[in-house]
């Protein structure tokens, strides 16, 4: 049995109910982003039942995703228990874990950061700091980026959420020489219980910089085990794409497609699903773009592209599903691409759970993202985790589905690498 858990990063479906908490009363980026596009083409999701949850939160129509009559596949909305709304919180509470405090978060400066930080990242490197506030990522290094090629020193800032990045020229900066400037960053930051330290390489010449995707995330260690941990131990092999295994370092991943891009994301998950059956095997998949290239850049026209390509994907993995595998789909966050600023918002996040043997029908709205990890819990036959309520009761023997829900076939698709493999 495969279960394949894909994250639309930051595809939040409205305000979650303590979104003022967090300035963000009103944000929906799935609605807003549909009515910035005139309309969202999401043939897949929407006959998932992705446009039948916005009813069980009062929420805003998608627009080109009605509610459907027969969904096929169970749907519900997931509420965030934990304090935040960044990525490593996000994902940690999917994973089966509860922050009650909030990760620490850089003030916006400048300065941003304690003298004593970076008097230890330069005593360690020979390297001065420039910025040391928090800023757009594309436009700091436009500001700083020729000062950088002159003199070899750091760009280092933050934003909104619990991060200390570090934007390097790669001709400039060698990548190993950033990575281990990250890592020392990462220990020093520890204590303060800051969520991600992340290597923000570039090249170009200035006006004309652009990032590249050697990104590299450096999580904060994970406060108690995560329902990655639990399975690896009970024998479930583990397989992580995208920047996974920079979020769960040390948590059991036997295998991870470390990529930084949509579609890379993409090759990765089909290829995995066109080896055919494995046993009891968990393919969990993060998609950044919708955040990192879009959501961030205030990009709802690309948001929106984003969304369509990943609707032809889904549709494309649930051709090849075994009658026992299983499909959750869901998210980590928001991140509406038409509200102020720049940064994630607090939203509910949209669920799908899709399997030839899975009831469709309502799931509710969630109170917790850790529901996700207790019906996995349940799913693999392990051990019943410490919080969450599992999903499971939706597991019915049906009919095979024939799937009918393209238009067409989709011309001319493109073959992408799937990035560097690792292996743990």
């Amino acid at each position: 049995m495969n279960v394949y858990l894909i994250v639309l990063d930051s595809v939040g479906i409205g305000a979650a109910p303590d979104a003022s908490d967090y300035g963000d009363t009103g944000a929906n980026t799935l609605a807003h982003t549909a009515a910035a596009c005139g309309g969202l083409h999401l043939p897949t999701l929407q006959a998932m039942g992705l446009g039948n949850i916005p009813a069980l939160t009062d929420g805003q129509p998608i627009a080109g995703v009605p509610p459907v009559a027969a969904p096929i596949a169970a749907f519900g909305a997931m509420q965030e228990r934990s304090a935040g709304k960044d990525t490593t919180t996000g994902h940690w509470e999917i994973a089966g874990l509860l922050l009650e405090k909030p990760l620490h978060i850089f003030p916006p400066g400048p300065p941003s950061f304690p003298p004593d930080l970076l008097d230890a990242l330069r005593r360690a490197t020979g390297r001065e700091v420039l910025g040391n506030k928090a800023a757009n990522g594309t436009a700091i290094i436009d500001e700083l980026g020729p000062e950088q090629l002159r003199t070899g020193a750091w760009i280092a800032y933050t934003s909104a959420d619990s991060v200390f990045q570090i934007a390097a020229h790669e001709p400039t900066i060698p990548l190993d020489t950033l990575y281990a400037a990250c890592r020392l960053v990462r220990q020093h930051v520890n204590p303060l219980q800051v969520g991600r330290v992340i290597a923000r390489p570039y090249v170009g010449t200035p006006g004309h910089f652009s990032r590249t995707d050697n990104r590299r995330d450096f999580s904060l260690p994970l406060p108690e085990k995560s329902i990655l941990s639990d399975l690896a131990e009970h024998t479930v092999n583990v397989i992580t794409v995208g920047k996974l295994d920079d979020i769960f370092p040390d948590c059991g991943i036997g295998e991870s497609f470390h990529v930084e891009n949509n579609p890379d994301a993409i090759e990765a998950v089909l290829s995995l699903a066109r080896r055919g059956r494995m046993a009891n095997t968990l393919i969990f998949a993060n998609l950044i773009d919708f955040d990192m290239r879009h959501g961030h850049r205030r990009d709802a026209t690309g948001y929106g592209a984003a969304l369509e390509t990943a609707d032809r994907f889904i549709q494309d993995l649930l051709e090849l599903l075994a009658p026992e595998d299983l499909v959750i789909i869901t998210a980590d966050h928001g991140n509406d691409p038409t509200f102020k600023g720049s940064d994630h918002t607090r939203e509910y996040v949209p669920l799908l759970v899709y399997g030839h043997h899975i009831k469709p029908g309502g799931l509710g709205v969630r109170q917790g993202f850790f529901d996700i990890a207790q019906s996995l819990a349940t799913v693999f036959g392990i051990p019943a985790l410490q919080r969450g309520v599992s999903f499971s009761r939706t597991l019915a023997p049906t009919p095979l589905k024939h799937l009918t829900i393209r238009d067409q076939p989709e011309p001319g698709r493109i073959k992408i690498g799937i990035g560097q493999r690792r292996t743990r």
